[in-house]
């Protein structure tokens, strides 16, 4: 009698298959082309001159026009989803996210995760898992490395995990660890080019900007993007499926917000033309196709460079809000603690800024 043949198909890693310290090898690696930057600009109309333009790029010494900063992160996000998040029910946040060489077009993309937290929730259904994620090219050049925690089914309610931890993170990334790209010259950097006549020395810590415009997510869109990220999760593509969930219908993408809301802040942070790290960042609340979502920035520090006079580092809170003008409202409750209902993104982040 022979015995049946295991299964070929993969249901994902539940709680109880991640250890302490496992490394992950995420599969299928990805050859990046200007296609992927015409269709990321097509899916949020991202104007940030050095992704858009290579003769800009060349007179602030880059080769040519790299990737848009958030497209990379998704790229690299994307590639752990089968691995990581597949049995998710949230993505709880972000941390520690430092971002390294430029992507550029034709540059292939890989990436490995590391578990580094593990604790069982007290509902013995489900845990949180954390994972450091690596991002590379084919030169073995890191792009990318950054933190998230997940909140992660459990598979058997009965199993207990071997190990527990909660690791301690950075509050913030020090300026002084932001990777500037190589040959970067900012003496020809041409503001009217750009968008703007802010500058680094023009923003002051406290100051709250005001993106003003509106954008509403479409469903065709988001699963679009989605796709483009080779982003996996059921959760954003099976209303068959997601009808019966906690929300009756799909949720969307929790890094199509964050690019929306850095598309928005281009009204404003118009010279912040490249993200170089990223302190912290919470997905408050779902977003849904319909929903229209609107962005605020708060200029949360600045910080000048070792030897550079031409840029500087400005660390700048986002806020992501759906079908609420952000004038309208102040971002936090009375106790400075709770997001109010409408806020769906909390992002903390680092970017660099011509002086």
């Amino acid at each position: 009698m022979t015995s049946a043949s295991p299964t070929k198909t993969g249901t994902g890693n539940f709680f109880e298959d991640f250890r302490l310290g496992q490394r992950l090898v995420h599969a299928t690696p990805r050859t990046v082309s200007t296609g992927d930057a015409a269709l990321y600009c097509a899916l949020y109309g991202n104007r940030f001159a050095m992704a858009s333009s290579a003769e800009f790029a060349r007179q602030i010494g880059l080769p040519e026009a790299p990737l848009d900063d958030c497209l990379v992160f998704h790229l690299v996000f994307g590639k752990t989803v089968p691995d990581v998040s597949l049995n998710a029910i949230a993505n709880l946040g972000y941390a520690d996210g430092r971002f390294g060489v430029p992507v550029y077009p034709g540059d292939t993309l890989t990436a490995v995760s590391e578990v580094i937290g593990i604790k069982e929730n007290s509902n013995r259904e489900t845990g949180v898992v954390w994972v450091r994620t690596t991002g590379t090219n084919q030169r073995g050049q890191e792009i990318l490395s950054y933190c998230r925690w997940v909140l992660v089914r459990k598979r058997d309610r009965a199993s207990r995990p071997a190990e527990t931890l909660v690791p301690t993170l950075p509050k913030a990334v020090a300026a002084a660890d932001i990777t500037i790209p190589a040959g970067l010259d900012l003496t020809n950097y041409d503001c009217a080019a750009a968008g703007s006549r802010w500058r680094w020395d023009d923003y002051q810590p406290g100051e709250r900007i005001d993106h003003v415009d509106g954008q509403t997510i479409e469903e065709a869109e988001h699963m679009l993007a989605t796709r483009l990220y080779q982003n996996t999760a059921r959760v954003h593509f099976n209303q068959h499926a997601e009808k019966d969930g906690r929300f009756g219908r799909r949720i969307v993408y929790g890094g199509h917000v964050i690019s929306i809301a850095r598309a928005l802040a281009f009204n404003g942070l118009a010279n912040a033309f490249r993200i170089a790290a990223i302190n912290a960042g919470q997905h408050v609340a779902p977003s849904f196709a319909g929903d229209t979502l609107y962005a605020w920035s708060t200029v949360l520090a600045k910080a000048p460079l070792p030897g550079r006079t031409d840029l500087g580092a400005l660390r700048v809170r986002t806020v992501a809000a759906k079908d609420t003008p952000c004038a309208s409202f102040p971002d936090r409750d009375s106790d400075g603690a709770k997001p109010l209902p409408a806020v769906v993104l909390d992002l903390d982040y680092w970017v660099l800024m011509v002086r």
